[in-house]
């Protein structure tokens, strides 16, 4: 009979909830009484001694009034504003560990430039890697991204410079500028970078490079690269080069080799033996850079240098200098370097360009094909079907024969007007139209053309045109081809009243450059190699 009136009782308060929200407190507050006396229901107050009111109306004004200091309790304080002008020991105010924790990743401003000297102001992260700010850089300017986009640390005060691998952080490399350095930061490309992943026998040349391990006929340029990202097992590269003597300006021509562990020079003659070997350098707390102008300021005896730097230090006198004789030497000793100190890094970098640490890249951003020798082919378009034309000989006649026709689309352009005079206007517009394009470089000497293309990378088909300073009225064309730099002259020639430009003595003909590039774009003719990659001094 108790329990029925004692349930019937509590769905008569289970109504009154639901009507009166008064209700439900006063409800809640005597089920919570309930719950007290009963240890099986609350445990956590079976140690706590708790007196029933005896008037139930005076137990639920209690109530009430326990309820309301409860939530006055519960109200967070304000904190003190000043907490350090006052004294009492009894002062509330909020720890630090109730605020939010400030964002890890702080931003810094960094300042880019380009060829041109113009300049660019970043705020990025501080987890930002050289690979993110390159891509960030395309995005804003509209460029094509063909991977060979580099960030390069420049110290002119020493007259060197670096490429910046893609996973490294921007803000680590700043970190060790000095206050007073008026070091930069160059966004250029590199079409260099990873071109030893695809032709390794460019980099590595037989008479550089010898094996630890005897090895079963010839080794292949791949198993080279394997070597070397390996672990356990690695190539030697050796040969003599001008080491500066330390506090000293002379120079000192040495035998060296580079193993694992670092590089090393003998102290007699061209032996390997230990007792003859001395340590030179290590690479794992130092970087290589490239020699700018160590002639100049070192008194190096060849253009071809390169130093190890700590990276904790700046100065003149922290730096070893070494001097190669020839370009692919010095290359070879460079990619080397970079690879035993990377490793697999080098190569995840080129086989997924994208992967960065702080999240500015994205893998939906498809790069536009570029003009390269596997993509395009020599075609013929004269029969009902085309085909590619397999047989060299067939293609270049083909190519002087489309030279010849494009000479007289260009003839009958420059003769639509019908008079002469509006025939020569036609004709110097069509020789200046090349200075809008970017391969063009106005009036830069030979030096300066080679120090260009030697900057964005010593690769096949790397080229640009300018203007020629021994004769005015010509023009230069300069590439790289087989880790050298060659220079073609272009030749203006008159025929009927037009103008025309040629590289093989009139045998192909141009109305202007724009045409001259694009034929060679597609064809090799009289070049080592087609033309694949342009300078370019590109404004940020």
């Amino acid at each position: 009979m108790t329990t029925s009136l004692q349930d019937g009782q509590s769905a008569a308060d289970r109504a009154a909830a639901r009507d009166s929200p008064l209700a439900a407190q006063v409800c809640g507050a005597a089920q919570g009484r309930d719950d007290a006396h009963d240890p099986a229901r609350a445990p956590w107050l079976h140690a706590r001694a708790l007196v029933p009111a005896p008037d139930g109306t005076r137990g639920c004004a209690a109530d009430r009034r326990k309820k309301k200091d409860l939530d006055v309790l519960e109200t967070p304080s304000i904190p003190n504003p000043f907490p350090e002008l006052c004294c009492s020991p009894f002062t509330s105010v909020l720890s630090a560990g109730l605020f939010p924790k400030a964002n890890s990743r702080k931003k810094q401003v960094i300042k880019v430039y380009s060829e041109d000297e113009t300049s660019r102001a970043l705020e990025v992260p501080s987890d930002i890697t050289a690979r993110d700010v390159c891509q960030l850089l395309i995005l804003k300017n509209h460029y094509v991204d063909d991977h060979s986009w580099t960030l390069f640390e420049h110290l002119p005060h020493i007259g060197v410079e670096r490429i910046i691998e893609d996973h490294e952080l921007v803000t680590e490399v700043l970190s060790n500028w000095g206050m007073e350095e008026e070091n930069k930061l160059f966004f250029r490309k590199n079409y260099a970078k990873y071109e030893f992943f695809k032709n390794p026998m460019y980099f590595f040349p037989e008479h550089m490079v010898s094996f630890a391990t005897e090895t079963n006929g010839e080794i292949s340029p791949t198993q080279i690269l394997q070597m070397f990202l390996s672990s356990t097992t690695y190539p030697e590269i050796h040969g003599f080069l001008h080491a500066k003597e330390q506090g000293k300006k002379s120079w000192k021509k040495i035998y060296f080799l580079l193993r694992r562990s670092g590089l090393y020079f003998s102290t007699k003659g061209t032996s390997k033996e230990p007792r003859h070997l001395q340590f030179f350098s290590e690479f794992g707390s130092s970087d290589i850079y490239v020699s700018l102008t160590g002639r100049k300021k070192h008194g190096a005896p060849t253009h071809y240098g390169f130093c190890f730097k700590p990276n904790k230090a700046g100065g003149p006198r922290d730096l070893k200098m070494l001097c190669a004789e020839e370009e692919q030497s010095r290359t070879c000793w460079v990619t080397a370097i970079r690879l035993l100190k990377y490793g697999m890094q080098l190569y995840q970098n080129y086989m997924h360009p994208y992967q960065g640490r702080s999240g500015c890249s994205s893998q939906s951003i498809s790069p536009m094909r570029s003009i390269s020798e596997n993509s395009l082919v020599a075609m013929d378009f004269s029969g009902q079907k085309s085909r590619v034309i397999e047989n060299p000989t067939e293609a270049l006649s083909v190519a002087v024969e489309e030279g010849l026709a494009w000479r007289k689309k260009g003839c009958l352009r420059l003769g639509v007007h019908g008079s002469p005079t509006a025939s020569s206007q036609s004709s110097a517009a069509n020789m200046a139209i090349h200075r809008s394009q970017p391969w063009f470089h106005h009036k830069i000497s030979r030096d300066e053309a080679q120090r260009l293309i030697i900057q964005q990378g010593l690769v096949d088909g790397v080229f640009l045109v300018r203007d020629s300073q021994s004769n005015p009225k010509t023009f230069v064309l300069s590439m790289s081809h087989g880790q050298k730099i060659k220079h073609f002259q272009i030749i203006p020639i008159e025929d009927d009243g037009a103008m025309f430009h040629t590289l093989d003595d009139g045998h192909t003909r141009f109305t202007d450059l724009i045409q001259l590039v694009e034929f060679y774009q597609l064809n090799k003719g009289v070049l080592p190699c087609k033309l694949k990659h342009y300078c370019a001094r590109m404004a940020l």
